[in-house]
């Protein structure tokens, strides 16, 4: 249980940006906002600790007494997410290097190495002295370190990361002989006699080794895991009874850390999500994220760190919120576990390189329409106490796994323009807009709840997952698999004997070569759509073909597959199907599949169970109407039959039915 009541509305808070006579204000807005929670310090190490070993926490000491004489929970940053200029002066050996062997320098935010010993004994010395101070006082009901680790940093190539990079390689590997068998050395004449020679993947004349840069992912992942580590064991010891977490970014962009290792180290899981309007479908990445965040969560509630009232500042152009999207992109969130929203900042910064971010309280101020509906916002969460501690219901379970992700986006594979996101997006749209809920989970996950699993491109595939997904599919589940999963082993190495590699034998399917199209060509299936981006020479030993090519260079070719797998069904998908033909199958698998669908008829309509409670969110043009019974949580109003909710708004049904 995540440690503020109900659905909690909170925001960062930076009051070392503004005047003290400002904060007695704040206070104030924060009450009429419904603000239950701040996120504090988060960049504060300069202010708390102007030179080394000298501390002021006098102005600090005020803010938590001011927030919490009015009510208002602290979740209390350790500070270190940006070292001070003093430390970076006299220990400029902590700064970051680049893969060209640049150096990163101060004036921006995240200036450290995640493998530094010298950063971190500072760290943990500031840690140490927070967590002395603040941690029994009745304000502070989280802790929270860093701030989204990785989020600029995620590889450092420095000496001081090479020697940690060595010493991973000795934990995983134990002998040179061993790392050289994982990597391939064989090749290129790559061979190390020992791990003295081993360097980080730095810029190379060409193509970097896979293995090489594979496991330089899973050793920076787990770096800044360390590093995590390391706080919270410093505040655990000094601040038992407070929960420790760090704001994570789970979204189809950020591919640097492993969260699904990372989850079971925190007491709760917390996500930072922003719109990012530069996507075709941005809510609909925004539903992925959450579901994403939820899989990582294991199923239980999770904590929106932070989100956005409206604009960013780090697009090239940066729209802001249409009225009634706050709400709805909040109510989201809420509808796929978020037991928490919370926003930077609280007052838009009138300095600095995020002065042009929005905020709760805009450069306008509270008389301003931002204000107002943020306030509206407040009264809305306010009703939906609730649904705090409730999981979300799903039958389709849909597999993405951080280190087949980095495997499959490395070079010189047969086409650049597959890239691990894009199907698991796609696929999670066509199931979603269906009105099914996926759980987004790790290949590991336990999957017999579900009716439907969705294998998205799992190029990287370990021999546990093929025989897991074996034997869901002849437990009675339904399977698709799309093209290029099932590649690789966890080392990289290519699954001999023809593709899809692991799968071959549950498909029933087997391929001799890749086919992948060039930019702008497509194909005809005869089923009359259409596809681009992937063909293949497939063959089919011990299934039914569903679909073939119609043209292109494969004519004739089986392009979907199914194989009854006893009382269920593993389907092959061999190539990139259009938009209207990937809703369709997604139509047919879930229906055979026996897949609960919450039928969302129209554009822009997203209807989501969560427990006793039916979310419904009209971002649509026209009025809608969805089957429920109960009570609109927001409205008050009694809901007999059918739910109608208009064009721009929502509805949050409690069913009479526990």
């Amino acid at each position: 249980m995540l440690p503020f009541p109900g659905i909690a509305m909170g925001c960062d808070y930076n009051p070392e940006q503004w005047d003290p006579s400002v904060w007695r204000e704040d206070v104030t807005l924060m009450k009429e906002a419904g603000v239950g929670f701040v996120t504090l310090g988060v960049f504060s190490w300069a202010m708390l600790e102007p030179t080394q070993g000298e501390y002021d926490f006098d102005w600090f000491d005020e803010v938590i007494e001011l927030l919490h004489t009015n009510g208002i929970a602290v979740d209390l940053a350790t500070a270190t997410a940006s070292p001070p200029p003093w430390l970076t002066t006299r220990h400029p050996e902590i700064l970051p290097v680049d893969v060209d062997g640049r150096t990163l320098w101060p004036g921006s935010r995240q200036s450290w190495c995640p493998s530094s010993p010298v950063f971190r004994d500072h760290a943990l010395q500031l840690v140490g002295e927070l967590a002395r101070r603040y941690g029994s006082h009745p304000a502070v009901k989280l802790w929270h370190v860093s701030n989204e680790l990785g989020c600029h940093v995620v590889r450092c190539y420095c000496d001081v990361s090479a020697a940690a990079f060595r010493r991973w390689l000795i934990g995983r590997y134990g002998s040179i002989e061993k790392l050289n068998e994982a990597w391939g050395t064989a090749f290129w004449s790559q061979r190390y006699s020992s791990f003295d020679e081993v360097l980080p993947p730095r810029h190379t004349p060409t193509f970097t080794n896979p293995g090489h840069e594979l496991d330089f992912s899973r050793f920076s992942s787990d770096a800044l895991l360390e590093h995590y580590q390391a706080e919270r064991d410093v505040l655990r010891s000094l601040s038992p009874d407070v929960p420790v977490t760090t704001n994570l970014m789970v979204n189809p962009r950020q591919a640097g850390t492993d969260y699904f290792r990372w989850a079971p180290q925190l007491d709760l899981v917390a996500q930072d999500h922003y719109i990012d309007t530069r996507l075709p479908r941005p809510r609909a990445e925004q539903a992925f994220s959450d579901d994403l965040t939820r899989g990582v969560a294991g199923g239980e509630p999770w904590m929106l760190m932070e989100s956005a009232t409206s604009a960013v500042n780090w697009q090239p152009v940066n729209p802001a919120k249409k009225p009634g999207e706050l709400l709805l992109d909040s109510l989201r969130h809420v509808a796929r576990g978020a037991d928490t929203v919370g926003f930077f900042q609280w007052r838009a910064s009138k300095a600095g390189a995020e002065k042009y971010h929005s905020a709760l309280v805009p450069h306008a101020g509270q008389d301003s329409a931002r204000f107002r509906e943020v306030v509206e916002l407040g009264a809305a969460l306010a009703k939906l106490g609730g649904v705090a501690g409730s999981r979300v219901e799903a039958d389709v379970a849909l597999l993405v796994d951080w280190e087949a992700w980095w495997a499959c986006d490395l070079h010189s594979h047969p086409s650049c323009q597959v890239r691990y996101m894009d199907a698991a997006l796609r696929w999670h749209r066509a199931v979603t807009e269906l009105g099914a809920t996926a759980d987004v989970v790790h290949p590991s996950a336990d999957l017999s709840a579900y009716e439907l699993v969705i294998v998205p491109t799992l190029y990287l595939c370990t021999d546990e997952t093929a025989a897991a997904l074996r034997a869901y599919a002849e437990g009675g589940g339904h399977v698709l698999v799309t093209y290029f999963s099932g590649i690789v082993d966890e080392h990289d190495h290519v699954r001999l004997g023809g593709y899809p590699g692991a799968f071959r034998e549950l498909l029933g399917v087997r391929t001799e070569e890749f086919a992948p199209l060039l930019p702008g060509v497509t194909v005809a299936l005869d089923d009359g759509s259409t596809a681009d981006v992937w063909t293949e020479l497939l063959e089919v030993r011990d299934a039914e073909v569903v679909a073939s090519y119609a043209d292109g260079p494969l004519p004739g070719t089986p392009a979907l597959t199914r194989r009854a797998v006893g009382d269920g069904a593993a389907w092959y998908l061999a190539t990139w199907l259009d938009d209207d033909a990937t809703a369709a199958l997604a139509d047919r698998l879930t229906r055979e599949a026996g897949v609960t669908r919450l039928d969302a008829p129209q554009p822009g309509l997203e209807v989501v169970r969560r427990g006793r409670y039916l979310f419904v969110l009209n971002r649509g043009d026209l009025p809608a109407g969805v089957p429920a019974t109960g009570t609109d949580l927001l409205t008050g109003e009694r809901v007999e039959g059918e739910a109608r909710v208009a064009a721009g708004t929502a509805a949050v049904i409690e069913s009479d039915e526990g």
